[in-house]
């Protein structure tokens, strides 16, 4: 989708509508200043609100999902930081759809998701909090009034979907929880029957070639990635931003690809010395990587023409602790009939099907069915060299008895 189109509703206004003061809870990039775009998917019913955030400048969006009930007023998905900017945008939506009614926290170890909750929930005081069942809070569990949330408008997601006060409009299900050892993982997919839109988490993505608009916003981090090493300058070049997106992608979802060199920290230091920018804002001239020259095939193979997919993370880390109750999840999500799907990450919205996304997770099956495997080529597998850093801290964390040891396929 153009940029254009992305930024329909993005005005030049004071940076203090950008602040986010809350910032030192969860104290990733961009820190306290969090910019918005709010973009309409389905006009007058469906609306996205992207932010960013990242690590040492990989960045990816952050997404909150509205969505106008039948009956008048607004759900929220996943809410993002409630900056001045971010609340007036969801006002001018409450001017005309009527005022935020139910408000989703769809995940419980997703202290990226949780953190905006509670302060969210203050500026919209008639609606009613709904999480994830099995909440959990680091370094100890906590009450869930302790971290902010209204404690009376605040409640777990029933059981039995057909209970919730939504029931009409929405059909849900809870994936989890998967035990990880000392906490779990669980995410709830929504389902708006009117229009046919799935809401998800962290549980699919598509990765775009471009770099999203919220990115380029500020595209100092694309920049910083762009760079082949320390001494090459920062230059702002639409080659360059998406050369740097596409990076980070990489990194973002594997850790360290197969074409990614981490060299010593005695060359990092040194090359540090003859970078070009030492300031701050360029960490001290230290750049820890080193692209092979055909780093763009990872890409490419990433991406695989926008096609959906479970990010490598999960598939290694995570869903293969319970693939059996994985499975039983995504074929129930896939009996809805969807044809978009808004993930909280990267790309959206992403033209899809219910067996496109089933498809996602033939990475848990022995024997993917036969639909599955006529389309490996657009789904699955992804390069099994790029997995290698992410299967050598599984293997760690199993042989530590950090985390319980993955499962056979189904």
């Amino acid at each position: 989708m153009a940029d254009d189109e992305r930024t329909e509703n993005l005005k030049p206004i004071h940076s203090r509508d950008f602040s986010w003061s809350f910032w030192f809870v969860v104290p990733i990039y961009p820190y306290g200043r969090r910019r918005t775009i709010r973009h309409e998917v389905i006009k007058d019913r469906i609306w996205t609100f992207d932010q960013i955030q990242g690590i040492f400048y990989v960045v990816a969006p952050i997404r909150m999902t509205i969505v106008k009930l039948e009956e008048g007023g607004l759900l929220v998905y996943a809410p993002v930081a409630p900056t001045p900017e971010c609340i007036r945008l969801v006002n001018e939506l409450v001017a005309e759809h009527g005022d935020v009614k139910y408000i989703i926290l769809p995940t419980i170890s997703g202290l990226e998701h949780k953190v905006f909750v509670g302060p969210f929930a203050r500026y919209f005081r008639n609606a009613q909090v709904f999480v994830a069942p099995n909440q959990w809070s680091f370094p100890i569990d906590l009450p869930l009034s302790w971290l902010g949330f209204p404690a009376k408008r605040t409640q777990v997601f029933p059981e039995d979907s057909s209970q919730a006060p939504f029931a009409e409009q929405f059909d849900y299900a809870i994936l989890g929880p998967i035990d990880l050892g000392l906490r779990s993982f669980e995410e709830v997919a929504l389902f708006d029957k009117r229009s046919r839109t799935l809401l998800v988490t962290d549980s699919v993505v598509s990765v775009p070639e471009d770099p999203p608009a919220i990115a380029q916003l500020e595209p100092y981090p694309l920049l910083f990635h762009a760079r082949d090493k320390a001494t090459d300058p920062i230059e702002d070049t639409q080659e360059n931003r998406r050369k740097g997106w596409q990076r980070i992608s990489l990194f973002a979802l594997y850790f360290r690809a197969s074409v990614l060199e981490v060299p010593t920290w005695g060359e990092v230091f040194l090359n540090a010395f003859k970078a070009s920018d030492r300031s701050k804002k360029a960490y001290f001239g230290l750049f820890p990587f080193k692209w092979k020259k055909d780093w763009q095939r990872s890409f490419n193979a990433l991406r695989g023409n926008g096609r959906l997919f479970v990010a490598p993370i999960l598939q290694t880390l995570i869903l293969n602790r319970a693939p059996r109750e994985t499975l039983a999840w995504a074929d129930k999500v896939a009996s809805w009939d969807f044809e978009r799907i808004i993930p909280c990450h990267f790309d959206s919205p992403i033209a899809a099907e219910p067996q496109q996304f089933r498809r996602a997770f033939s990475f848990l099956e022995k024997h993917p069915s036969v639909s599955a495997g006529l389309f490996a080529s657009s789904t699955y597998p992804l390069p099994e060299e790029d997995f290698k850093a992410l299967k050598e801290i599984n293997e760690s964390l199993t042989k530590r008895a950090i985390v319980p040891p993955p499962k056979e396929k189904v």
